[in-house]
């Protein structure tokens, strides 16, 4: 039953790559506390020689993730941006990048300030357009990177579409699924070669673990990437991957509930006097609103708006009045967060790129958790009361 891929979302999420310890009858699995394991002869052992290559708690998140994103393999990593890192190994000098122009600061920090300098060129374009997309591919392009909904303007790119020009171009097209997660979108089933998730937002769920995952659509790539997991060895210790297992256990509750709250604020904010614009998927004003109910299963738990009027001051005056929402950096917890994504999340993008892509001083993000709405709701009109 824990390998079935015809099983059920939550059931696959409670039970894939899981089974109860055979020394022991233990449902749970066990924190394999080691970093080395006994061998019957040289090379003779149970497939774990030393835990930087394999652990048997990594190799249970490994297996469910791979199962809840229907991929050949999933590969764990210390964080998401170590995840971010070992997907771009992959490239050589001279090779191209294409990546959609509103993404995590933290991953344009690591493409433009750290792989730049090894001589792999990369592009910012809006992928919300297709054509722009295909405008900046060339023969040298290998990765193309796709962030849908994106981080923080919750813009929706058209995997299928974007998939579609492989043919043409020979690209590898990963999608970072962090803000969907696999319980409201697939990006394999859509095309993608390689799906990637700072499992620190909402695999982990409770703001207590930092971690990053890729799953590998077929074998040559997920080899590949393995190589460099064991080589670099930027792998997560067993306790980080047991916090991950247990907080995927509840995810497609968890996400029911982020979906839900985040509809309700939403609408709120939408009707409020103060608010000038608000960015959410569910909208059907939204500009990707038509895709993202072809190729999710949901519109998230993130929000990010503008207060009308703002000049940046009114955006940090609310965001130090709220008492519900938690100011803090990080996303995807079961509590509600707030952020000021211009000094804190995307703070590394230079301010001229960062306004160009639409990201103001005035705009704010919500994570929006699973406390009662209500009391969210009045968080935030109690807030802005006081601009």
């Amino acid at each position: 039953m824990t390998n079935d891929l015809s099983a059920g979302f939550g059931t696959k999420a409670v039970h894939a790559g899981q089974s109860p310890d055979p020394s022991t009858g233990a449902v749970m699995t066990p924190v394999y506390f080691t970093s080395t394991y006994a061998q019957a002869a040289p090379g003779d052992h149970k497939g774990y020689e030393y835990s930087r290559t394999h652990n048997p708690t990594r190799t249970a998140l490994q297996d469910n993730i791979a199962a809840l994103e229907n991929g050949k393999l999933g590969i764990a990593f210390a964080s998401g941006l170590a995840a971010v890192d070992a997907i771009v190994r992959l490239l050589k000098p001279g090779d191209e990048l294409v990546s959609t122009n509103d993404l995590y600061g933290g991953t344009y920090r690591l493409f433009t300030k750290l792989f730049a300098h090894y001589g792999i060129v990369f592009k910012f374009v809006d992928m919300t357009d297709i054509a722009q997309l295909e405008e900046a591919l060339t023969a040298k392009t290998k990765l193309v990177w796709v962030e849908t909904p994106s981080n923080p303007l919750l813009h929706i790119i058209d995997i299928k579409a974007v998939a579609a020009l492989k043919k043409k171009y020979d690209f590898t097209l990963v999608v970072d699924n962090t803000f969907a997660t696999p319980y409201l979108q697939q990006p394999i089933h859509l095309g993608a070669d390689l799906v990637m998730h700072s499992a620190t937002k909402y695999l982990g769920g409770h703001s207590d673990v930092v971690l990053g995952l890729i799953v590998a659509k077929d074998e040559s790539l997920a080899k590949q990437l393995l190589f460099i997991q064991n080589s670099a060895g930027a792998i997560p210790g067993p306790m980080d991957c047991f916090l991950v297992l247990r907080g995927i256990k509840t995810l497609h509750l968890r996400m029911k509930q982020h979906c839900e709250n985040t509809k309700t604020i939403a609408h709120f904010l939408q009707a409020h006097p103060k608010v000038e614009k608000v960015h959410w998927p569910g909208f059907s004003s939204h500009r990707g609103h038509a895709i993202a109910v072809e190729q999710m299963n949901g519109f998230g738990g993130m929000i990010s708006f503008i207060i009308k009027g703002d000049k940046g001051a009114d955006a940090r005056n609310f965001l130090s009045n709220l008492k519900v929402f938690t100011l803090a950096e990080s996303l995807g917890g079961v509590e509600s967060l707030c952020g000021h994504p211009a000094s804190m999340t995307h703070a590394s993008i230079p301010k001229e790129e960062r306004i160009k892509a639409g990201l103001s001083d005035s705009l704010i993000r919500l994570s929006v958790g699973i406390e009662d709405a209500a009391d969210l709701q009045q968080d935030i009109e109690q807030a802005l009361s006081k601009i």
